[in-house]
């Protein structure tokens, strides 16, 4: 079996729980998805931070 850290979102602790045991917010895990030349979402991914200006840097 694989055990992950998972992370808080809202106070940034680390825990291997779903709920934060400081807080009770959800946790996630912080590590990215695995990259695949396939990817049928990435359209879409790139399309969304272009809209919110994600890869605009100025100031």
């Amino acid at each position: 079996m694989k055990v992950l850290m998972r992370k808080c979102g809202k106070c940034g602790r680390y825990t291997l729980k779903e709920k934060c045991p400081a807080c009770g917010e959800k946790t996630y895990m912080p590590i990215p998805p695995r990259f695949s030349i396939e990817d049928p979402y990435g359209k879409y991914r790139r399309k969304l931070r272009k809209e919110i200006g994600f890869f605009s840097f100025r100031r």
